[in-house]
């Protein structure tokens, strides 16, 4: 599936749509560029899930979690991972097992753990405009 959309408010909008299609477990490999969008498509997902607070990117933290809604949200960032072995060396298997979603930004640092994974690209094509193209989830 593939959606247009013109602001980050409509980005989010996919993100909220899609997590209802979620199931415990799921990982989701978001692939984009900086200022894709990926963040503001997280938001979306965490607002989707049920998550009140705030989302925020987790360059600097690694991971982040937000519970308290239908399912915990996971939300990744492996920008500054060097290989998928940091990914485990933070516990990657124990956030697998915790029954959530999953949301791994730059998950081509780490592309062999994520072959299975559903993905979602956000390619930008203009300062506003994201064409989003999701696979994987409920095909």
């Amino acid at each position: 599936m593939t959606v247009l959309t013109h602001s980050p408010a409509e980005t989010e909008q996919v993100g909220q749509a899609l997590a209802a299609r979620l199931t415990a477990g799921t990982v989701l490999a978001l692939r984009g560029d900086l200022g894709a969008g990926k963040t503001a498509f997280t938001r979306g997902l965490a607002r989707g899930l049920g998550y009140k607070g705030a989302v925020t990117s987790p360059t600097f933290t690694i991971v982040n979690e937000y519970e308290g809604g239908r399912l915990p949200l996971f939300h990744f960032d492996l920008y500054r991972l060097e290989s998928a072995d940091e990914l485990w060396d933070i516990g990657w298997e124990d956030y697998l097992d915790r029954g959530g979603v999953c949301a791994v930004e730059w998950s081509e640092r780490a592309e062999e753990l994520f072959s299975d994974a559903a993905a979602v690209t956000l390619h930008p094509l203009d300062d506003e405009t994201r064409e989003i193209t999701i696979e994987g989830v409920g095909e």
